[in-house]
């Protein structure tokens, strides 16, 4: 059978959920047997989001073989339980990088180079390109921005001339559009999606599917207006009302019979009914939890839902797992100090120190460390958040005053975070980090050991500061222990305090391996341990702090 191909696009306004959608279908086809990758296709032009603030574009996701790549590659890892690669994340950057650098080694020789057909060439061949290896039934692309920006218009041009090269049978394209309530009027207004797909039809693509986003339920009425001026029938008009969870949607989506309208444009061979067994006992812990904890998720960004996306879904695969919904209270670090930080952080069962770069917020962390080692709270550090663990401890255990990162300081004189050796010669900072998947050897006998139970595993990175081995020695000695290493290296990725009753630090980042089928047992345990901690307080047993 021929790779099929689907294309989902967005109009009105960014933000309506392409990813979910997309996600949503490739796991409704996974669950009727078939083969499914999902790419997105970033309009653009940095060549990735690595070096972008978390606020222009959400969290950067890491892949397995080190892509920095847009959050809705994280959607797609969580939803199918399957990895994705660097090339499942195109931008506009990367596709002129590639044009450019074959024009300067004389492949167009003699040619003038221009958008059609070169730059769409090279996007149609991108798009193909996991298609071609064989290995999957679908290809889901999405494609990011919303029609009619100027920056959309070549990818658009390319799935235009793909829907015209193949087969009908081959190729399928879901148009995604907002039907807006007034709450004026009391009604639903079609008019933004007729404008919306009049302006992809005057592009030349025309929709297979519209999926409408609303707050109320789309009467037969509305389809039939919507069927009539967008030139489709009323059944393939789809209607996506806002759910609780984005983890109902493959649900509605079968309700809506998005797969089957699929599953017959394609022509594909697939199970009469999707296999959703697991993914429904998930939802039935989700919505059905028998305990309940509050988790202080301390960041700088967290004005900002998307910069800590993969953190924030781990921590509802965690609490699936523990039959327990998890309340996740936003702090913002900056606004962290040593006189409010009982204020802040009373009453949390958990205490999660984010990752992030940069100066701001920082000393906030430290405080927010100090307190959950003090006061005997559950504590997970992510990077950053581990370093600033190494860096509370050495400052008032050790008694190092003016330990800190080399990161933040140079000039410190007890640098206990350093700059990693081979990243001392690097002068660009695009894709040049310790970036996607190393390996870690476990110390038996520790927390780390307890929640893998095994000694080797491998995490994702994305860092280019490490602990300073140097003060190792010290550390140990005073009860902060590594408890994993880096097996060729040495670095130092796991740290704990095997005195408090869960206090754990890692440089690598575990919230881009948890997905619903296999919610990660770090996330898992650190639940658990929220979850001791807010039945201990409930009881009124007094924790010992330090």
């Amino acid at each position: 059978m021929a790779t099929k191909y689907v294309f989902v696009s967005g109009g009105v306004t960014s933000s309506l959920g392409k990813g979910i959608i997309s996600a949503s279908l490739a796991k409704l086809l996974q669950a009727r047997g078939l083969r499914v990758t999902i790419q997105k296709f970033d309009p653009y032009i940095n060549v990735d989001p690595g070096t972008l603030n978390p606020y222009e574009h959400g969290e950067c996701y890491v892949t397995e073989d080190g892509a920095e790549t847009d959050l809705d590659l994280g959607h797609y890892e969580r939803f199918l339980n399957v990895y994705t690669s660097r090339a499942n994340n195109v931008t506009t950057g990367k596709i002129y990088e590639s044009v450019i650098k074959k024009e300067r080694e004389g492949a167009y020789l003699g040619k003038t180079v221009q958008v059609i057909p070169h730059i769409t060439d090279e996007i149609k061949r991108r798009m193909m390109l996991l298609g071609k290896t064989g290995n999957y039934d679908v290809v889901i692309t999405e494609i990011g921005g919303t029609v009619g920006d100027i920056e959309s218009l070549p990818f658009v041009e390319a799935v235009r001339q793909l829907q015209w090269e193949l087969p009908d049978e081959d190729c399928a394209v879901i148009h995604l559009t907002l039907v807006p309530f007034l709450s004026a009027a009391k009604e639903l207004k079609t008019k933004p999606t007729q404008h919306s797909v009049r302006m992809l039809q005057q592009n030349g693509l025309q929709p297979d599917v519209i999926v409408c986003r609303t707050e109320h339920h789309l009467t037969p009425e509305i389809r039939r207006k919507v069927a009539l001026f967008c030139n489709i029938k009323p059944h393939e008009v789809i209607e996506s009302i806002d759910a609780k969870s984005i983890y109902q949607v493959p649900l509605a989506m079968v309700e809506e019979k998005l797969d089957e309208i699929i599953i017959r444009k394609l022509q594909l061979k697939a199970a009469k009914q999707p296999d959703l067994k697991e993914w429904s006992k998930f939802l039935d812990k989700l919505f059905h939890p028998k305990h309940e904890v509050n988790i202080a998720l301390v960041g700088k960004y967290v004005e900002l839902q998307d910069a800590y996306k993969s953190i924030l879904e781990s921590l509802i695969h965690g609490g699936a797992a523990n039959e327990c919904k998890v309340n996740v209270h936003s702090v913002h670090s900056e606004h962290i100090t040593p006189q409010n930080v009982v204020e802040k952080l009373s009453g949390m069962n958990g205490i999660l120190v984010a990752p992030g770069f940069g100066e701001r917020g920082i000393e906030g962390k430290i405080t927010a460390v100090r307190y959950a080692r003090e006061q005997r709270i559950p504590f997970f550090g992510i990077c950053l958040g581990m370093q600033m663990a190494v860096v509370e401890f050495a400052r008032h255990i050790l008694g190092y005053a003016d330990a800190m990162t080399t990161e933040i300081n140079q000039n410190t004189p007890h640098p206990v975070i350093d700059l990693m050796e081979d990243q001392k010669r690097l002068t660009t900072k695009g894709g040049t980090m310790r970036l996607g998947a190393y390996k870690c050897t476990l110390e038996k006998n520790t927390l780390a050991y307890k929640i893998y139970g095994q000694q080797e595993i491998s995490e994702r990175h994305r860092h280019r500061y490490e602990m300073n081995s140097d003060y190792l020695p010290r550390l140990q000695s005073h009860g902060m222990v590594a408890t994993g290493r880096n097996p060729e290296t040495g670095l130092v990725e796991i740290i704990e305090i095997p005195g408090h009753p869960f206090f754990i630090g890692v440089q690598f980042h575990p919230e881009l391996k948890s997905t619903v089928e296999n919610p990660h047992p770090v996330f898992v345990h650190f639940v658990k341990a929220a979850l001791k901690h807010s039945k201990q307080q409930a009881a009124g047993v007094t924790i010992n702090s330090i």
